[in-house]
Formats: C-alpha cells, structure tokens, sequence
C-alpha cells in the first residue's frame, strides 16, 4: 500500500470541506460584446461588422483566465502569476473578467479574444457552469443561467446586427459531470485511498449517449436561430471543439504519488492509475464522441486533447512560477491547479486553461478557421514554446 506523511483526520477533513464548500465547480464555465470593433446597428446576413461568437461553458468562457501559470506565494502578485493583482493585498478580478466576475467568467484572454482578427467583432456569450439547456432556445427548452438569457437567444440579437461568420462551441463537459468526476477523484486521493477510475467511467458511459444527443441539440439550436435571421447554413461556420486534459499521464507528473506534495505543492490530488485513465480514456473517450456529432452535423470539428500535452498541472515538462523562473508561456503551467487552501482566488477556476493556455486555444481557433469549413483537425502545442507554436494535426 502506498504511504503518506502522517496527517490528522481534521487535517484531511478540512481538505475536503474546502473542496466541497466550493462546489468544484471545474469545467465547467451571457451577454456582452467581448471586443472592440465597429457599432451595432442593425444589419441583414452578409452586411455590418463581421463577428466571432463562443459558446457554451468554461473551457471557453475564458475560466481562469487571472492566472499566468501558478506558484506557491500567497501575498501580492504571486510572483507574477495574479493578472488580478492592484497592490498591496488588494485583488480585483474584474481585472480579468470584467461584469463577469464571480459569475461567467469571460475573460479578456478567452479564446475567441485570443483568436487574433478573425472578425472585426468578438462576442463571448460562453458561462462557466453552462449545460446544453442554457445553449438551448428557451422556446424549445432552454433556461436561463447566472440572470441571463438561453446563448441561443442572446445569439438571436448578436446575428441581426452583426455578420456573424464563426461560432466556436464548447458544450457538454457540465451535463456529464466533470466538476463531479474531477471532485470525487480528488477525494479518492486524499481521504478513502482508493481509485475512482472504475466508478467514474461506469457512470460516464451512463450518460455519455444522453449527453452527446444534448451536444447535438445545441448544434440544432444555433442554425434554427441562424436561419430564422436569414443566414444559410454555407454563410458562416460552427466549430465544434473537444476538451483538453488538464492533469498529465502518471509516468509524467514531476510529484510522487506517495505523499501530500501533489496536493500541497503541485495541486493535482490524483492517482497515476486515476490520471492515466482521465488522459487516455476519458478525455479521447469524449473527443471521440464530439467528433461523432460533428461529423453527423455537418459542422467543424477542432480536437484539443491533445493541446495541453507536456503544459499540464504538475507535469514534468513544466514548473511552478518563482522569482528566478518567472510567469512564462515557454515554461510554466498551462492549466490551473487546485488551490487546496483557496488561498489564491477561487477554486471554480482551478483544472482550467489559465492564461497561457487560453492564448494557446485561440491560436488553435484561428487555425482552423483559416481551413475548410467541413475540415476537423487537432491542435498541439510545441515544446518549449508560446501559443505561436501551436499546429495542427489531422483530427485522430
């Protein structure tokens, strides 16, 4: 059996409490116009400023977006890694995600803002916490999340003003339960010892078909609203688009498994047996899947599990921001860890693309966009490098 360093049950207890206290709500993440560009006057298909829309959830909502790697310091900016840093021990996340903060989470790094000129306009309708119902029309469904109306709705008024060319959609990760399977996991670790691999991939595949005919409705949602505006379907482009892994496989987290400094130093609190399933089962399970419905839409498919490979929490080919290794693209994290101690923000926004991997997901999209519109393809990133070494691969 694998042995800790000894720690009291109140100890471990109050890990737990903390995690649960906050809901995990991982992946989670409508709405105002995200980027400058030309007014807003109505405008028919094909005319006024073109536009880039998001949607769906956290993964590109722009969750984590405050953070350019993570370290261990507690106070001021971090070492550099608090884009919501003022001075002193003042904090403002508004910083980042402006009206949205504590809510959305639509951050100024999310990828439609990373994409670079796609459009003259960017418009970030994605919610951290979003389901497929709040992608849904709310005439056929749909419900309103965090005070605002249905994304399709909100798409509804964004396509009669605009020429809307690109919707990036993120959808389905919250309707299977990731901050569910990523907390249960982390508990597994640190209080009963055991794997959650097994439990959890039972309960994946319960839902898994449900899911994706969900993912497929949002899908149907976003041309019925663009063909009432007057778009044809050849006008503009979906892009639908998988999850990346946020923990490394096993044999790749820097942190042994056999004491507490995965969770109190890396803050990634899984097992390599949990880890490896979670990189190589779960994440191409759902990839796969996605591609499935994008295919039998007739949309874009753009594959990402592929784009944190080696950027990961805890992984070995990246470190934690210091004073002599400072915030960097080249060499910190990707992802944001959990922050055990919620001593640094909020944990809503840990095991998310931070700021780094955001800039990496909007060179991704931009890509893609620059292919054929019924093209699918992955997205990796290359070592050592900033999200200018982004590529594409042809989709698994």
């Amino acid at each position: 059996m694998i042995g800790f360093r000894t720690v009291s049950k109140d100890r471990a207890g109050s890990r737990v409490r903390r995690l649960a206290g906050a809901g995990m709500v991982l992946p989670l993440a409508v709405g105002a116009l995200m980027a400058a560009g030309a007014g807003t006057s109505a405008a028919s298909p094909g005319t006024g400023p073109t536009a880039v829309v998001s949607m769906g959830d956290s993964y590109i909502s722009g969750e984590a977006g405050r953070w350019k790697g993570n370290s261990l310091t507690n106070s001021g900016n971090r070492t550099g890694t608090d884009r919501g840093w003022v001075s002193g021990s003042t904090y403002d996340p508004g910083k980042v995600y402006g009206t949205t903060a504590g809510g959305c989470h639509r951050s100024d790094s999310a990828e439609v803002r990373s994409a670079g000129p796609i459009a003259d306009v960017a418009v970030n309708l994605a919610c951290s916490g979003a389901t497929s119902a709040n992608v849904f029309r709310a005439s056929n469904g749909g419900v309103a999340f965090k005070g605002e109306a249905p994304q399709a709705d909100q798409l509804a008024a964004v396509a009669a003003s605009h020429d809307v060319k690109v919707i990036a959609l993120s959808i389905g990760g919250n309707d299977l339960g990731f901050a569910d399977i990523i907390k249960d996991c982390a508990y597994d670790f640190i209080i009963w010892n055991s794997y959650c691999y097994d439990d959890q991939q039972y309960g994946v595949d319960q839902k898994i078909d449900a899911v994706m005919a969900s993912v497929g409705k949002s899908v149907d949602e976003i041309r019925a609203v663009m063909r009432a505006a007057g778009y044809a379907d050849s006008s503009y482009r979906i892009v639908l688009q998988s999850y990346p892994s946020p923990i490394p496989r096993g044999a790749e987290n820097r942190y042994t498994q056999s004491d507490w400094s995965r969770l109190n130093t890396g803050g990634c609190p899984f097992w390599n047996r949990d880890s490896d399933w979670a990189r190589d089962s779960l994440v191409p399970q759902i990839a796969n899947r996605i591609k499935g419905v994008a295919a039998a839409k007739g949309v874009q498919f753009l594959d990402l599990r592929d784009m944190l490979q080696g950027r990961e929490v805890c992984a070995k080919a990246s470190k934690h921001v210091t004073s002599s290794a400072p915030a960097s693209a080249k060499t910190s994290e990707w992802a944001r860890w959990i922050d055990n101690n919620e001593s640094q923000g909020l944990i809503q926004e840990s095991m998310h693309p931070n700021y780094f991997g955001q800039l990496a997901a909007g060179r991704c999209l931009a890509l893609v966009v620059a292919q054929p519109a019924t093209s699918g393809f992955g997205c990796k990133n290359t070592a050592g490098a900033d999200q200018t070494g982004m590529f594409l691969t042809p989709a698994p």
